[in-house]
């Protein structure tokens, strides 16, 4: 065996009403001026009102705010958000939000080290080992991006998502608070609960060694098939609620494996034409379990158990099917033409697929030709 890593830092705060943890964040780090970074949907949600309490609670009149984060996002983000960060001497940030929220949150926090750098250009093996002290707190259960030591940017140069990471960029604090994912309409609820599947699975099935993580991720598997549908039924179930950011979180953990084809695949269609991360992997991951079952047909046979599919000899097409019936329980359609992707669009896709990493640690090795066949199934 190979000498192995395994490290699971991240400190979580979980429950209703967790979001009382940033009182213990302000004294532990001694935050004075924090700086709270989400995008601009969030200011008229109940979340945000619920969290913007506390704050004026602990800093009255002493905190700031970035609300202009994108829905995937860009290095000018991270920019945007330092010019705040500079101008109001803040000491701290406050990610709330979505993974676009919390990955823009975590890469503001290289600024400071490297204040000139372009973000692809960072060297990130010469970070100090503490970044400016961070707490993250998602209002949807999907990304992970709370434990995760990564964020996914478009950077200025390339146009292209490029993944930032490094062990210092992990939140110091997880809040994982039910009640501040409880207004999350049904299809957001759908679409994120369905990326925390697709991390599950695609970290389960990854090569890589990592028994750990392995476990996480089948467990995570369970929970989602468990609680994401009564998530969408019902916004106001907290337990269901709280199960699926635990989930979510379980996901993130067990992705630091990696993941597979089905990433490649999505993070096109999001910078392309602005396809929800979570339901571009939702439409491509059914397509995915066949290609990769097709070359070992014992590859999903614990995530079929997970799954609480009866076994069979090959369980790669019955896995895929059951990820497209939920889907369709949860009303996410199974097409890419029903999202106005364009069939001629499909080629630069795949190149772009191509180029992304996520395809590497992916369990059948993919070229561009096999990922233009996987858009076209989903198509």
């Amino acid at each position: 065996m190979h000498l192995a890593t395994f490290r699971f830092p991240t400190l979580i705060h979980c429950g209703s009403g967790a979001r009382r943890s940033l009182e213990w964040f302000k004294q532990q780090h001694q935050v004075e001026q924090p700086l709270l970074v989400t995008d601009s949907g969030l200011p008229s949600t109940e979340a945000y009102g619920l969290v913007v309490e506390e704050m004026d609670r602990l800093w009255p009149g002493a905190w700031r705010a970035f609300n202009k984060v994108q829905a995937n996002p860009a290095e000018q983000d991270v920019h945007n958000a330092w010019q705040v960060y500079r101008e109001s001497q803040s000491d701290a940030v406050i990610g709330l939000g979505g993974g676009s929220a919390l990955d823009a949150a975590k890469a503001l926090r290289l600024r400071p080290a490297f204040p000139d750098s372009p973000l692809g250009q960072i060297p990130l093996s010469q970070l100090p080992e503490r970044l400016t002290p961070m707490c993250a707190i998602p209002t949807t259960a999907g990304t992970g991006s709370e434990v995760g030591r990564s964020a996914v940017i478009t950077l200025r140069e390339s146009g292209q998502k490029a993944v930032i990471g490094a062990d210092p960029m992990m939140p110091d604090l997880a809040i994982l608070d039910a009640e501040l994912t409880r207004s999350l309409p049904p299809h957001l609820t759908a679409a994120t609960g369905m990326d925390a599947m697709t991390h599950a699975i695609e970290a389960y099935v990854c090569p890589m060694y990592h028994p750990m993580c392995d476990a996480i991720a089948l467990e995570a598997i369970r929970m989602v098939r468990t609680f994401l549908p009564l998530a969408v039924a019902d916004g106001a179930d907290l337990d269901a609620r709280q199960q699926m950011l635990v989930a979510a979180s379980m996901g993130a953990v067990a992705f630091q494996k990696d993941l597979g084809a089905a990433h490649s695949l999505a993070h096109p269609l999001s910078t392309e034409f602005g396809v929800h991360h979570g339901l571009a992997n939702a439409i491509v991951l059914p397509h995915v379990i066949r290609f990769n079952g097709e070359e070992d047909a014992s590859l999903y046979t614990r995530v079929a158990d997970a799954l609480a599919l009866e076994a069979e000899e090959d369980p790669a097409p019955q896995v895929a099917e059951y990820i497209e019936h939920l889907n369709r329980t949860i009303g996410i359609t199974q097409r890419l033409r029903d999202l106005g992707v364009p069939r001629e669009s499909l080629p630069k896709l795949a190149r772009l697929a191509l180029a992304d990493p996520c395809h590497r640690t992916n369990p059948r090795k993919c070229s561009e030709r096999d990922l233009r066949d996987l858009y076209e199934k989903a198509w």
